[in-house]
């Protein structure tokens, strides 16, 4: 089971698509929020879930005050599930969350920011020229002092942050979970 850890939809149950995703555990959640909330990080936030799945990420930091959440889940399946889920945080927080049918690469090609905390969590096998790409192209979205959340297996090469104008900030694991947190390179010349 899969729930809203805390906020104005702590407790509420999430649907979770039956196949091709992996949703973030609570654990992990739970620690990531917890520092992310210790870095101010959350309240008022222009939020980006990529490769939403259940929509789990996002949907969480709408229940923490995030201003705003747009979920992208290229599967119909998954994106039917994430839409509903959406609704029920909506519902519960009176903040919106917009969820986005398509491909990645195909939205950040589109969209429009500033987005001020993205979380990227793409299929394990998704190859690293592509992870690249989708940061390359994700970069022009960002607010200037952004937070970027990458999570991919620990065995995975790291993201290219460079290529995309990004800098490491921190980097954790959890089991084989890893998660980088990256800002713009601008941000971190400014403090």
């Amino acid at each position: 089971m899969t729930r809203i850890i805390a906020g104005d939809a702590g407790g509420l149950r999430l649907a979770v698509p039956s196949a091709g995703t992996r949703p973030t555990s609570d654990r992990v959640r739970e620690s990531l929020f917890g520092a992310l909330e210790s870095a101010d990080a959350v309240t008022g936030a222009r939020t980006l879930d990529l490769y939403a799945g259940s929509g789990a990420l996002g949907l969480e930091a709408l229940s923490r005050g995030a201003a705003s959440a747009d979920l992208v889940e290229l599967s119909k399946a998954a994106a039917g599930i994430v839409r509903r889920n959406a609704d029920a945080v909506s519902r519960a927080t009176g903040r919106p969350a917009r969820v986005h049918h398509l491909g990645v690469h195909a939205f950040l090609l589109r969209a429009s920011g500033p987005f001020d905390l993205v979380f990227s969590d793409p299929p394990y096998d998704l190859d690293d020229a592509a992870m690249t790409a989708d940061l390359l192209a994700l970069a022009p979205l960002l607010a200037d002092d952004a937070l970027v959340v990458i999570e991919r297996a620990k065995r995975s090469t790291p993201p290219d942050l460079a290529a995309a104008g990004l800098e490491q900030v921190r980097a954790k694991v959890y089991g084989d979970t890893a998660l980088w947190w990256a800002q713009p390179a601008v941000a971190s010349q400014s403090r």
